[in-house]
């Protein structure tokens, strides 16, 4: 079964990463599912989101836990019952959860030109990250940043917040692989720390709050 990776960010901190080689009948004889799984399950029309939820079950069995372990609050935030902080992610070929005792967010985008067309929806001041640098290393960043704020967005969870205004990532090159982010909204300014990698087409990154 191709479990792809775990990477140990710290002692009470691992991300797991799935690559997705399987049929969906591979992978659903493989795990057991929770009825309200189940139906949501059979009610997603694309088999690639499918095996994605399917290869997050996966890495749960991978990680000792099941999907009876895992439940879902009103915001649509995974929680497990042991108390283990969970932020998943799924992009076409990969399935990525991280595990921790922080307030964790993980985000998993496939690098592509579309994230350039569609920047100024989302960053604003990153802008700045575009000088000297070709085209393919802007859309590196552009992808981290895109990643940043949708981790940002999976910890806080608010309605109301946008990624343009109210989420703002730091300076950084691709070979530093961490930088900072913060969240300003509704008065409050909350600080990130960041980091990222790229396995093959695909950026992973993951940030926890700081601590005041």
């Amino acid at each position: 079964m191709p479990f792809y990776k775990k990477i140990e960010i710290d002692s009470k901190t691992t991300t797991l990463v799935w690559k997705i080689t399987e049929t969906f009948s591979d992978l659903f004889q493989a795990v057991s599912l929770k009825d309200t799984s189940l139906a949501r399950l059979e009610g997603m029309k694309s088999e690639s989101h499918q095996n994605g939820f399917l290869a997050v079950r996966m890495l749960l069995q991978q990680a000792g836990y099941t999907d009876f372990d895992l439940f879902y609050d009103a915001f649509g935030k995974p929680h497990l019952k042991d108390g283990t902080r969970i932020s998943i992610s799924h992009s076409h070929d990969f399935s990525v959860l991280v595990l921790s005792d922080k307030n964790i967010g993980i985000d998993l985008e496939l690098r592509r030109e579309l994230v350039i067309k569609i920047a100024r929806k989302f960053a604003a001041e990153e802008f700045v990250f575009q000088a000297e640098h070709d085209s393919t290393d802007f859309m590196r960043k552009l992808t981290v940043i895109w990643g940043v704020k949708e981790a940002v967005f999976k910890v806080r969870n608010e309605v109301g917040i946008s990624f343009k205004d109210h989420v703002f990532v730091r300076p950084f090159e691709i070979e530093d692989k961490k930088t900072t982010a913060l969240l300003d909204f509704n008065g409050v300014k909350q600080e990130f720390i960041v980091y990222f990698t790229e396995i093959e087409s695909y950026t992973l990154v993951w940030l926890w709050e700081t601590q005041e």
